[in-house]
C-alpha cells in the first residue's frame, strides 16, 4: 500500500487535521455506505484509494457511514474508498477529500508465490490433487491444464498398464504443456509396484509427479527427483521432472526438503538407475522444491489443522534452506480442508505458495466417481466424515478419512482390522463372527474371496500370493484388503447394490463446500466443473484478501465482502 501520511490506526485517521494530499473524484463518486463500499471493494483489479471526509461534514459525523458494519471494530466514521479520480483537481474550485493511502490492484494470479507460476508454466497458484483410483481422471487433469492450473492424475491403486495408457493419452492431449502430472503413492508392501510407476513417469517424461503417503524416502521417489538433473546455461541446476511432496509431519517433510541421502544415491548409481553426474547434482538440491502441507484432508491424513501445521513447515523450510545454502526457495503449498474461498484465502494469508484441492473435486463432472457416489458427497456436511483403515497400509494400522453418511464402510472395515489384529488366522476367529463377516461384509465365503484375491496378486505381485500360501495371517489380511479395495471400486462404478459399502475418501471441506455452494449453480453435481470451482475459489480468495486489507486500515467493510458467492467465471 502506498500512503500519503502516517497510518498509525484509527485514532491517527481521526486526529489528522492536515493530510498532505487530496483525492479528487471523476465519474465514480467515493464509497461511504456499506452497499457502496461492498461494490467498490469488489473491483480488485483496480487501485483503490482510502479517503476521509472533510472534518465537520455530515458523513464524517457518521451519517450513513459504518452503520452496524463499523461499530466496535475500530472502523473510522467518515472513512471510505474510491477508484479512479486523481490527486489533481479537474477544474478551479473542485473540492477534494483527504487521501490516506492507495492499495494497488490485486489479481487472483498474484496470490501465493510468483515463482510457482514461472516454474510450472501456469497462470494460477492452484492444483487439483491426485484422487486415487483414477478419480482424478485424464479429463480432470486436461481441464485443469487448459485453465492455467495443474492437475495430477490419480494413479494410486490402478494397474500399471492402465496408468501407462492414461499417461500416454495425457502426453498426446497436452503436448508441450508442462502443467500436469501423475501420482506416485508410497507402497511399503509392494516396492516393485512403486518402481513400475516411477518407470512409467520417467519413460514418458511426465512433467510433474506428486509423491504422497510417504513415511521415508525410497529409491523410486529419489530416482524421479534426480533423473535428468543438469546445469542450465547459467550454471543453475535444472530439473527434468518436478517433484511435489505431500507431507503432514515435519519428520517426513525434512528429508524431502534436504538433498537425497548419499547412501541412497550411491546405491542408485551402482544399480545403473542414475548417472554419477545426476547423483552429484542431487546432493546439492532438495529432493522436492514443492512441498504440499496436507492438513485435514480426505484419504490419507493426520487430521492436523492447517493453521498449526503450515507455519511449522515454513519455519522448517527456512531452517533447511539456510543449512544447505540453497540458491532458490522451496515452495510450501497447502492442502486439506480447502472447501471455500475463505479457506483458500486463509491458506495464502498463512504463507502458502500454492493450494491443492481434493475432496471438492470428486463431485465434479470430470471426476471418475459414479453419479450415485457424487450425489452422496453433495449431501455431506462438515461432520459427515470419519476415519477408517487404509487398504494400502492395512497391516500397519494406517487410516484414511472417508464419508460416513450413507455408508457402513467405516465400521465394517474397522471390525475387519480388529479381527486381523486379534487373531493369527481366519480359522481362529469364533465361528459366529466368521459367519457374520461372510454374510454382512464379504457377502461371499472366505475361500471364494481368497481365490479371487489370489488371482489378482498372482498378476499384480506374485510374491504376495506366494507368501499368503504359507502365511495364514497374511492371507487373512489380503482377503480383508479385498473388501477395502473393492469398496472404493464399487463407489467408482456405482454398484448400487453395495452402496452401504462405498468407500469415498472425503474430508470436512466437502461439507463446507456444499454449504457455500447451496442455492447456486454449483449446488448440483451435474453442473459442477473442476475449473469453475478453482476459478471461484481463487477469485473469492482475492476478494476476501482485499476486504481484509481494507478492514485492517480502518475501512468499515461489510460482512458480505468476506463471503463471495459462486458465479460463472471465464
Amino acid at each position: 500500500m502506498t500512503t500519503t501520511g502516517p497510518l498509525r490506526g484509527a485514532s491517527a485517521f481521526a486526529a489528522a487535521s492536515a493530510p498532505p494530499a487530496l483525492w479528487y473524484p471523476a465519474e465514480q463518486p467515493p464509497a461511504f455506505t456499506p452497499a457502496e463500499i461492498l461494490a467498490v471493494a469488489a473491483r480488485i483489479r483496480e487501485p483503490v484509494h482510502i479517503v476521509a471526509t472533510p472534518s465537520g461534514s455530515d458523513t464524517a459525523a457518521g451519517v450513513g457511514v459504518g452503520v452496524g458494519a463499523g461499530a466496535g471494530t475500530g472502523a473510522v466514521a467518515g472513512l471510505g474508498i474510491a477508484v479512479g479520480g486523481s490527486t489533481s483537481p479537474a477544474g478551479t474550485g473542485q473540492s477534494g477529500l483527504p487521501l490516506l493511502g492507495t492499495l494497488p490492484p490485486l489479481y487472483p494470479e498474484w496470490l501465493g508465490d510468483r515463482s510457482f507460476a514461472e516454474t510450472h508454466g501456469v497462470r494460477f497458484p492452484y492444483a487439483a490433487g491426485e484422487m486415487a483410483g483414477g478419480i482424478a481422471t485424464v479429463a480432470m487433469v486436461s481441464a485443469m491444464a487448459r485453465a492455467g492450473m495443474i492437475g495430477f492424475f490419480g494413479a494410486a491403486g490402478l494397474d500399471p498398464d492402465r496408468v501407462e495408457r492414461s499417461v500416454a493419452e495425457l502426453s498426446a492431449t497436452l503436448t508441450g504443456k508442462p502443467n500436469w502430472g501423475i501420482n506416485l503413492i508410497h507402497s511399503p508392501g509392494a516396492p516393485a509396484l512403486e518402481e513400475r510407476i516411477a518407470d512409467i513417469a520417467l519413460r514418458h517424461r511426465v512433467p510433474a509427479v506428486s509423491a504422497s503417503a510417504f513415511m521415508a524416502l525410497t529409491p523410486a521417489v529419489v530416482r524421479i527427483a534426480a533423473r535428468g538433473l543438469h546445469r542450465g546455461t547459467h550454471g543453475r541446476i535444472q530439473r527434468r521432472t518436478r517433484l511435489f511432496a505431500k507431507v503432514s509431519r515435519p519428520e517426513v517433510a525434512g528429508p524431502f526438503m534436504s538433498p537425497a541421502p548419499p547412501a541412497l544415491l550411491r546405491a542408485l548409481v551402482e544399480r545403473g538407475r542414475l548417472t554419477a553426474a545426476e547423483a552429484e547434482l542431487a546432493s546439492r538440491v532438495p529432493v522436492a522444491e514443492d512441498v504440499t502441507v496436507e492438513a485435514d484432508s480426505g484419504g490419507h491424513t493426520d487430521n492436523r489443522p492447517l493453521a498449526v501445521l503450515l507455519p511449522v513447515m515454513l519455519a522448517l523450510r527456512d531452517q533447511l534452506t539456510a543449512a544447505h545454502g540453497y540458491d532458490r526457495v522451496i515452495r510450501v503449498g497447502a492442502a486439506g480442508g480447502l472447501g471455500t474461498p475463505a479457506a483458500v484465502a486463509a491458506a495464502f494469508a498463512l504463507g502458502a505458495a500454492y493450494v491443492v484441492t481434493g475432496s471438492v473435486n470428486q463431485a465434479t463432472r470430470e471426476a471418475g466417481l459414479s453419479d450415485d457416489a457424487k450425489r452422496m458427497l453433495a449431501q455431506a456436511d462438515i461432520a459427515d466424515v470419519t476415519m477408517a483403515p487404509a487398504a494400502d497400509m492395512f497391516e500397519l494400522g494406517v487410516k484414511v478419512q472417508v464419508l460416513r453418511r450413507g455408508t457402513f464402510f467405516a465400521p465394517r472395515s474397522a471390525r475387519l482390522y480388529q479381527l486381523y489384529r486379534d487373531h493369527a488366522r481366519w480359522e481362529d476367529i469364533p465361528p459366529e463372527q466368521r459367519a457374520k463377516v461372510e454374510k454382512d461384509v464379504l457377502q461371499a465365503p472366505f475361500g471364494t474371496v481368497w481365490a479371487e484375491t489370489r488371482r489378482f496378486w498372482e498378476q499384480r505381485d506374485p510374491a504376495q500370493a506366494a507368501r499368503a500360501e504359507h502365511d495364514a495371517r497374511h492371507r487373512m489380511a489380503l482377503v480383508f484388503r479385498w473388501y477395502l479395495g473393492m469398496s472404493s471400486r464399487w463407489a467408482v462404478s456405482g454398484r448400487s447394490a453395495r452402496r452401504a459399502d462405498y468407500q469415498i475418501w472425503c474430508g470436512p471441506a466437502m461439507g463446507a463446500f456444499n454449504r457455500w455452494a447451496a442455492h447456486s449453480f454449483l449446488a448440483d453435481p451435474d453442473r459442477r466443473d473442476v475449473a469453475q470451482i478453482a476459478l471461484n475459489f481463487l477469485e473469492g480468495a482475492a476478494l476476501i484478501t482485499r476486504a481484509h486489507q481494507l478492514r485492517s486500515h480502518g475501512v468499515p467493510v461489510p460482512a458480505a465482502a468476506f463471503a463471495p458467492r459462486p458465479r460463472r467465471l471465464a
